[in-house]
């Protein structure tokens, strides 16, 4: 469904060059939840941005289903890929209802059937007929996430791509957003691609998983491997090591 091939992304700033991703390559097959992690700053979500289209990339090195996409992106390829944002506040207008952020990507693209398309993408995601009218800000932060990933399936889209989508969350809600992601996403019929810091996440949906530093992709890993701890890389085995929490003797002077 989408494959990769050396993608670049890169950033001027007050005169100076940065390489945020380099030549990353993989694959992701329909219907798959494709996992890619790494720490702040190895352009895991700079990847998920240039997929969606969102920041300049190498020139040919996205395609869907074989074919390539353009840099300026037609309504139909935008339709067909949505991306869930991190943060749920910031990604929803403070003066909107639930009822507006639904409704307004219906208007857009000329949908009719309105009302009952997000009466049926509330309900999808859990949420009560008495938050349509809400704001944001009488919301709760799993609500709120809700309410993003409503937007983003409402469209009916063929892709979804998931920039860390728990982690803004609290550690109670964050178990009750991955499991109503890994529903959503068999009952759609998504092909997703997740972007996170946190391997429990990753290993919790997704079926393998690309180790990103400092731009480069340094390892691709099967679920089973990353399990078993069949890390090849030493940054790989690093992260795995830092996964497993606070060691009293690693810390020891």
């Amino acid at each position: 469904m989408i494959e990769i091939r050396d993608l670049s992304v890169t950033f001027h700033s007050a005169g100076r060059r940065i390489e945020a991703v380099r030549g990353v390559s993989f694959d992701v097959a329909a219907g798959e939840t494709f996992g890619i992690v790494g720490e702040s700053g190895s352009g895991k979500s700079t990847v998920l941005k240039a997929i969606a289209g969102l920041v300049e990339a190498t020139p040919g090195s996205i395609r869907i289903e074989g074919r390539v996409l353009p840099p300026r992106r037609a309504g139909d390829d935008r339709r067909m890929m949505q991306l869930v944002f991190q943060d749920p506040y910031g990604s929803l207008h403070p003066r909107q209802t639930v009822d507006d952020v639904l409704r307004e990507p219906l208007t857009i693209n000329g949908i009719a059937d309105r009302d009952k398309l997000v009466a049926q993408a509330i309900a999808d995601v859990g949420l009560l007929p008495m938050h349509r009218f809400r704001f944001p800000h009488q919301l709760s932060g799993g609500q709120r996430q809700r309410v993003a990933i409503a937007r983003a399936l409402i469209l009916r889209p063929r892709i979804l791509l998931l920039d860390e989508p728990t982690s803004a969350l609290d550690v109670s809600i964050q178990a009750e957003i991955l499991n109503l992601i890994s529903r959503l996403r068999r009952s759609y019929q998504l092909t997703s691609i997740l972007v996170s810091h946190d391997l429990a996440v990753v290993a919790h949906l997704c079926s393998r998983v690309a180790i990103m530093k400092s731009g480069r992709l340094v390892e691709l890993l099967t679920l089973e491997a990353l399990r078993r701890g069949g890390a090849k890389e030493a940054y790989t085995r690093e992260l795995l090591a830092a996964s497993k929490g606070y060691a009293r003797a690693a810390a020891a002077p």
